[in-house]
């Protein structure tokens, strides 16, 4: 089971890019999209309430049988710890082998996380690329993987930036969840 956390703030193509080639292009057999609530390192400027950013993330998923939008997240104490999300999800799915997804960008402040070496130790982790992001000393870990999975220079703070300026977001979101930003006027 492949974990791809995050605050999906919205969710768009470039993750969905990313989790159909790590469906396709390592072992995983399916994927959640794990809605954090409030990332322990990020500001809470212009975040979506957490029901509304799962909501998105179901509707970007659910046409795909192996991909699901997860809430574990919301239910768990704030801030959002992975190790902590990853034991929650272990009691309760005790014969699931779970493994991390995150962007090279991540691995990088990987050791800034609460207990990163008993992640490291438990679960694999599978590194997507991101453009401008240097090598780190992690990436050679044994339980670390750099993919090559395709480089997407979309973010979600460029979606918010022209949802605000009254632009276009067609082809970069999936079409249900740019028409309930739209209909809902979501990061106006």
């Amino acid at each position: 089971m492949g974990l791809y956390f995050g605050s999906f703030n919205p969710i768009h193509t470039g993750h969905l890019i990313v989790a159909q080639y790590m469906i396709e292009n390592t072992d995983i057999d399916t994927l959640w999209f794990v809605v954090s609530r409030l990332n322990p390192l990020k500001t809470p400027e212009g975040l979506l309430e957490d029901e509304k950013r799962f909501e998105l993330v179901r509707l970007a998923t659910e046409d795909n049988p192996l991909t699901e939008a997860c809430d574990i997240e919301l239910s768990l104490p704030s801030p959002s710890y992975t190790v902590d999300t990853l034991a929650e999800l272990e009691k309760r799915c005790p014969d699931t082998e779970f493994c991390l997804i995150m962007g090279q960008d991540n691995i990088s402040t990987f050791h800034l996380w609460k207990d990163y070496r008993s992640i490291l130790s438990s679960h694999r982790i599978f590194v997507y690329p991101r453009p401008h992001c240097e090598s780190c000393e992690l990436l050679s870990h044994p339980s670390v993987t750099l993919t090559s999975a395709p480089m997407i220079d979309i973010s979600s703070t460029y979606i918010r930036q022209c949802v605000a300026e009254n632009k276009s977001i067609r082809y970069i979101v999936a079409e249900k969840v740019r028409e309930k930003i739209e209909r809902e006027n979501y990061y106006k």
